[in-house]
């Protein structure tokens, strides 16, 4: 199959440390090429990829302090896979809204990875676009706008190999991990409250971006003294993978409908638990009281601290393995091409019966 992914330009694919939909399309990419799809990544020119890579910019635009208009990249990125769309069986993209109205002037099939939540504004462009096919990266995002044409669900996928495991937590001292962009929804100022009130250490590392820095300032910044409450910047992926791994506990107290929540997954990769707010699709990816405790306030997440140490790790890590690998991802990602094709090839006369999946 010839298909084209179309990623995000903020970061490049996959991300040197925070960026779970670029992390997510470079595992995507990777696979399918060694599946033996053709397959060509429209992306950043610093992008690392087994596929064929169309560099839109030189690097990724949040690098590049000399970028002032970022949205004309996205265009010239949009104008590049419609000159390029003969080549392709599909385009798949990972560019949320935007993308709608160019996929609209394609004459090669499309498909959609929502990798970001609904918002008031964005869902009036989805509404009016609603006839495009849609994957979804969790059941519960589904349920913001149902009227979607959407393909099916695909959870994300990480590969284990990238994760070690880690048997037995840091003890000098013990500490629960935030990982993650700080902002509002993430909940970060609730993972200092749990921190607080249970007396454990908590390490946070993340990305502050500018519109999240009010917040930051206000929020976080007045509680972080090097001690209990300590900030790591942002982390490569090696350092990330440190952090969650040693931790008897990851923290994820978001207060939004997240739409899936890939530091989960990572955290209990490398064996470790998540104390989850039920948020989004927080119960389709943390098994209750196996891999993590799924609550309601903070005051249940304070008692879900006490309890999280009785938790076996490698039940932790065996969960992801067998629902979140990048296998898994990719032969359902694989299923939902050939559908979309086969609707694509119904409507224009071409046979639904032609193999397509092999390369």
């Amino acid at each position: 199959m010839r298909i084209a992914q179309v990623a995000p330009l903020w970061e490049r694919v996959p991300p040197p440390g925070y960026g779970g939909i670029e992390l997510v399309v470079g595992h995507l990419t990777d696979e399918l090429v060694r599946r033996g799809h053709q397959v060509t990544l429209f992306a950043s020119g610093d992008s690392q990829t087994l596929a064929h890579l169309e560099p839109i910019c030189p690097k990724a635009l949040r690098l590049d302090p000399e970028t002032l208009e970022p949205e004309v990249y996205a265009v010239l990125q949009y104008k590049r896979v419609l000159d390029a769309a003969s080549e392709f069986d599909i385009v798949h993209f990972h560019t949320s809204y935007p993308a709608l109205p160019y996929a609209e002037m394609l004459k090669t099939s499309v498909v959609h990875t929502l990798h970001n939540g609904f918002t008031r504004e964005n869902q009036k462009v989805f509404q009016h676009y609603r006839h495009q096919p849609f994957i979804s990266i969790s059941d519960a995002q589904q349920q913001r706008i149902p009227n979607l044409n959407y393909v099916r669900t695909v959870h994300n996928g990480i590969d284990p190999e990238s994760y070690p495991f880690v048997e037995v937590p840091a003890d000098d001292p013990p500490y629960l991990a935030f990982l993650g962009r700080l902002s509002p929804q993430k909940g970060v100022h609730h993972a200092i409250e749990i921190a607080k009130r249970t007396g454990w250490t908590l390490k946070i590392a993340g990305k502050v971006d500018p519109v999240d820095l009010a917040y930051f300032e206000r929020e976080i910044a007045p509680h972080l003294d090097d001690r209990q409450i300590q900030y790591h910047g942002e982390l490569s992926h090696s350092d990330k993978v440190r952090l969650l791994g040693y931790a008897t506990a990851t923290l994820f107290p978001i207060t939004w409908e997240e739409p899936f929540g890939l530091v989960s997954i990572e955290s209990m990769c490398a064996g470790t638990p998540v104390i989850a707010f039920k948020r989004g699709a927080v119960p389709e990816i943390v098994a209750h009281g196996a891999t993590g405790f799924i609550c309601e306030t903070v005051e249940d997440a304070v008692d879900a601290v006490s309890l999280v140490e009785d938790l076996d790790r490698e039940n932790c890590r065996d969960f992801v393995e067998r629902h979140f690998s990048v296998s898994s991802m990719v032969e359902k990602y694989e299923a939902a091409y050939q559908k979309v094709l086969n609707e694509f090839w119904s409507r224009n006369g071409r046979a639904v019966s032609e193999p397509t999946l092999a390369a």
